[in-house]
């Protein structure tokens, strides 16, 4: 008796449990899956991913300083601990190209601005693409190259030609039709 077995393949970052995979490539599309993953995972490490990370602060005279890692109690160790887990994430996420790029960054905000300034461009790249492609739009002009060179039969948009289509006496059809206004 033969069995049948279905074979079946998940791509790698197509699962709940394992971040999207980011090699370099359709940048837009990894971000948010990355968005949603992380979100997914807990709010808190998206939190740390836009905000940066948590710095336990202590009261020195008039001014803040931060404290000691001894000096942490449980509630601030576990804010720390956001960071850590929101590099963690981002970093099983990267290929081993985008992964060198970031390895020097020491928090997951620099991880995540430092991807978006890489594949997406500053602030002020975006404004002139923007810009740049405004202008291309409202200078476009239809020229005799760029028209279609199909004609179109007035009698296919009204639904009579359907019913012609099958006769084959060609004198059925009109002569001398002037379709030049029906160019695209």
């Amino acid at each position: 008796m033969a069995s049948t077995s279905t074979s079946f393949s998940m791509e790698e970052g197509q699962s709940i449990s394992k971040p999207p995979f980011f090699n370099g490539v359709n940048y837009p599309y990894w971000k948010n899956r990355m968005m949603l993953f992380i979100r997914s995972t807990d709010y808190s490490i998206w939190d740390v991913v836009l905000d940066g990370p948590f710095t336990p602060m202590k009261r020195e005279g008039d001014s803040l300083v931060p404290k000691q890692r001894h000096e942490w109690n449980d509630e601030e160790r576990r804010r720390v601990q956001m960071n850590a887990k929101a590099m963690h994430i981002l970093f099983c996420a990267l290929g081993p190209d985008e992964f060198a790029k970031m390895s020097s960054c020491s928090s997951a905000k620099e991880i995540w601005d430092k991807l978006e300034v890489t594949h997406e461009g500053t602030s002020e790249v975006k404004e002139t693409k923007i810009g740049l492609l405004n202008l291309s739009y409202e200078n476009f002009n239809v020229t005799p190259s760029t028209r279609s060179s199909r004609r179109i039969d007035p009698r296919w948009s009204h639904g009579e030609y359907r019913s012609q289509t099958r006769k084959s006496n060609s004198d059925k059809r009109p002569k001398n039709l002037n379709l030049s206004y029906y160019v695209f």
